[in-house]
C-alpha cells in the first residue's frame, strides 16, 4: 500500500508548478467554503490573538491562511521529485553566516521553530545551506504508511530525523559531534503541569520545557528562525540569537525570548501560521501554579 500511495504522490509531483497552484485554489475553496476544516478552531484562534480587529479583518486572515495551508501542502508533494536546485531556489537563508560562525568555533546549536510555512521546504534546505549534520525531532504518527512516506520526503537531502517522544535517547549517538538540532517548540505541550506558562498573545499558554531544558545543560547556543513568504511558492528566513550562552540565562528566560520573537513574527505575518490546531486547548488552573515565567505577575486562573 505504500507503494500506490508513494507512486500516486510521486506522479502528482512532476506536474508543474503553475497546474499544482491551479490545483491548490480549488482545493483552498472546498476546504474553506465547502468542507469548511476546522472552521470553527480557526475563528476561536484568531479571535484570542487578535480581539482588536474587526471581524471582516480576521475572516481574511482566515481566508489567507487555509490558502498558505493548501500552498504548503502542495509544495510539500512537489519537494518527492524536486532537484536540489529547485529546493535551494524556494527558500533562502538570509544570514546563514550565524551558522557557520558557531560552527567553526567547534559548537553544537538548537534551531527553534514555530509552525510557519513552510517548514518542509526549510527542512530539506537546511542540511544543503549550513555545515551541520541536520537532526529534526518529529512527532511520530500511528499511520506506518504516512510515517514512512514523511520520513522519506524529510530525510531526501540528509536530515536526520529523531522521534521528538523519545529524543533524549534517540539523539545519544550524536551527544559528541557537532549537529544543529531543529525543534519546532510552538506545540502544545501533552502534560501542562510539566510546562512553562507565560502570556502569549495576552492569554495565558504553556510551552515545552525540554528545548530550553537541553540548551542549558549543554550550554548550546539557540537562534530562532522567522520564514517569510517572498512570493507564491517562495520562502526566505532570518535567524536571531536568543543566546550563545543559555547556561548564564536564569530559568525561563530562553522560553520568554522565543515566545516573544514567534509571536512578533506572527503578528506581522499572521496566515503564515497554523491556526487550525487548538494552541489554547489547556487551561491556566492551579495545578501549574508554580510554572508561571511571564514577566509579569501571573494572572488569577480561569
Amino acid at each position: 500500500m505504500y507503494y500506490v500511495v508513494y507512486g500516486l504522490l510521486y506522479g502528482i509531483s512532476l506536474l508543474p508548478m503553475r497546474l499544482l497552484y491551479l490545483l491548490a485554489d480549488g482545493l483552498s475553496f472546498l476546504l474553506y467554503h465547502v468542507i469548511r476544516y476546522r472552521r470553527d478552531v480557526v475563528s476561536a484562534n484568531l479571535q484570542i490573538a487578535f480581539p482588536e480587529k474587526t471581524a471582516a479583518e480576521r475572516t481574511r486572515i482566515a481566508k489567507d491562511f487555509y490558502r498558505n495551508f493548501i500552498d504548503s501542502f502542495i509544495e510539500t508533494i512537489k519537494l518527492l521529485s524536486a532537484s536540489p536546485s529547485f529546493i535551494k531556489k524556494r527558500f533562502v537563508i538570509d544570514n546563514p553566516e550565524v551558522f557557520d560562525e558557531f560552527y567553526k568555533q567547534g559548537r553544537k546549536c538548537q534551531l527553534h521553530l514555530g509552525h510557519t510555512f513552510n517548514w518542509e521546504i526549510a527542512n530539506l534546505v537546511m542540511p544543503l545551506s549550513t555545515p551541520y549534520p541536520f537532526i529534526v525531532a518529529y512527532m511520530p504518527v500511528e499511520n506506518k504508511i504516512f510515517e514512512r512516506l514523511a520520513l522519506h520526503l524529510r530525510g531526501r537531502t540528509g536530515s536526520i530525523l529523531l522521534p521528538s517522544t523519545s529524543l533524549q535517547r534517540a539523539i545519544l549517538p550524536y551527544r559528541n559531534t557537532q549537529y544543529l538540532l531543529t525543534l519546532v517548540a510552538d506545540q502544545s505541550p501533552v502534560n501542562p503541569r510539566q510546562s512553562y506558562w507565560l502570556d502569549f498573545f495576552g492569554r495565558p499558554t504553556s510551552f515545552l520545557k525540554g528545548p530550553e531544558r537541553g540548551a542549558r545543560i549543554a550550554d548550546i547556543p539557540a537562534v530562532f528562525s522567522r520564514f517569510y513568504k517572498s512570493r507564491r511558492g517562495y520562502y526566505r528566513t532570518h535567524v536571531t540569537i536568543l543566546s550563545d550562552h543559555p547556561a548564564t540565562l536564569p530559568e525561563g528566560e530562553l522560553t520568554r525570548r522565543y515566545c516573544r520573537l514567534l509571536e512578533d513574527a506572527i503578528r506581522q505575518t499572521p496566515s503564515l501560521w497554523l491556526w487550525s490546531h487548538r494552541r489554547w486547548k489547556a487551561s491556566w488552573s492551579p495545578p501549574q501554579a508554580g510554572t508561571w515565567i511571564g514577566e509579569k505577575a501571573a494572572p488569577p486562573f480561569e
